[in-house]
């Protein structure tokens, strides 16, 4: 017997589903083991009712209480295997009586030992180890006890029988440990595969809630870079227009102006946004172009001047790195708007390099302190973003020196081309 096996575990009977796809597999299984002891018990049945020796009177008789074996296990039997494992006095009472059915007859036929082949397992199966190992040591033993001292048997046949009962035996407990261990075995992979389903299943829920929480953050974040900030920008022209009603006509108008402009840009957005797609500043168009007409809407809210300065060979880059690079031109011209005062002239600066895009806007405004708590949602949403690109975002600012933004997002080298490459293009617009 396998010395691994612990004696006071649990038989190898299983007490749960074989696995959480298929929850009667265990009583199909037993299904089988229904099989096999039927074909046990009607060959035993067979052989003791087809041999001569020692008359068709005590073979009647021997054949008539083995017969009660199979009401028996259908009965106590078949019950006691599929019960829990602390049902324990049924097992017992059961093997007991089986016991009683089987030496009785084995006592007066011999061929009725063929049946042990079927009760060595239900031993198994019903006791722990240690028990299970007495169980079938007396089943093998007593019966050629009870044999010899009715049948007084001559040396020869005593020997012959006490050696078929040690080999039964020890065939018994081999295969009984075997069978202990497979089953043993089988019953931690369910428990292993259940458990890896229960963590399939966990993992699928918190992938769903982290893709909510994504998707929400995302919302969040495009809706601030957009509609807050065209909202905003709303608000300010409002009050704009309100200051200039009764002493600048014109100006109030050029302002009413804007801001239906600006209602239109954010109806654009929205669309875009429920639609899923780009933003609406860069649907055919170049990064350069977007940023310049951002550059050219925020002189016109402003009045103050904003300029685009592009470095290096412009081309188009990845759909993520340009919407990085164009929300946080708008982040940083919003805030500008909002906190540099009037008349700061804002500077973006655009870098074209081989490895990565740089994005810098500059205002002259009035700072802030960067160790104050002032920090709102939109650079800490603009350094999440340059990070899901791989990126870095970086403010600098000090109180009466300015802002500034900056955005290093990394791109792919260009791919080389067959004709002589452009050259390096600098370019610049003021307004």
């Amino acid at each position: 017997m396998s010395a691994d096996l612990p004696l006071e575990e649990p038989p190898g009977r299983l007490n749960a589903p074989a696995g959480p796809r298929d929850p009667d597999v265990y009583h199909r299984t037993y299904r089988r083991w229904d099989v096999y002891f039927a074909i046990v018990f009607a060959a035993t049945f067979l052989f003791v009712l087809g041999g001569s020796d020692p008359g068709p009177g005590l073979r009647a008789v021997a054949a008539a209480v083995f017969a009660a074996t199979a009401p028996w296990y259908v009965l106590v039997g078949r019950p006691a295997l599929l019960a829990e494992a602390e049902d324990k006095p049924r097992a017992v009472v059961y093997l007991v009586g089986l016991f009683l059915l089987f030496v009785v007859p084995s006592a007066l036929v011999g061929e009725v030992r063929v049946a042990i082949f079927a009760l060595t397992p239900q031993c198994f199966m019903l006791l722990r180890m240690r028990r299970a190992l007495i169980a079938v040591t007396v089943i093998n033993v007593v019966p050629v006890m009870v044999w010899a001292l009715v049948e007084r048997p001559d040396a020869g046949d005593l020997f012959f029988n006490s050696l078929f009962a040690a080999v039964s035996w020890a065939f018994s407990l081999l295969i009984g440990s075997w069978i202990i261990m497979v089953l043993q075995q089988s019953t931690e992979r369910a428990r292993l595969i259940a458990e890896l389903e229960a963590s399939r299943e966990e993992v699928a829920r918190l992938s769903a809630a982290h893709g909510a929480l994504a998707e929400r953050e995302r919302l969040t974040r495009e809706i601030h870079d957009t509609l807050a900030q065209g909202f905003t920008s709303l608000l300010m022209l409002v009050q704009a227009v309100e200051s200039e009603l009764d002493h600048d006509m014109p100006l109030a108008r050029r302002h009413l102006g804007l801001m239906a402009r600006t209602a239109r840009e954010n109806l654009a957005e929205a669309r875009a946004l429920v639609a899923g797609v780009g933003p609406a500043d860069l649907d055919g168009s170049s990064l350069p172009d977007a940023l310049r007409r951002l550059a050219a809407r925020h002189g016109e809210q402003t009045g103050a001047p904003a300029r685009v300065e592009v470095s290096g060979a412009a081309r188009p880059l990845p759909a993520a790195v340009e919407v990085v690079a164009l929300r946080g031109c708008q982040e940083a011209l919003a805030n500008a708007r909002r906190h540099a005062g009037p008349g700061a002239v804002v500077t973006i600066a655009l870098g074209y390099g081989e490895d990565a895009l740089r994005l810098r806007v500059r205002d002259t405004g009035r700072g802030f302190d960067p160790g104050a708590p002032r920090e709102g949602y939109g650079l800490s949403g603009l350094r999440a973003r340059a990070g899901e690109v791989g990126g870095t975002a970086r403010v600098t600012a000090a109180p009466g020196e300015g802002t500034t933004v900056e955005l290093e997002l990394p791109v792919r080298p260009p791919v080389p081309s067959p004709h002589p490459s452009r050259p390096t293009v600098r370019t610049r617009s003021a307004r």
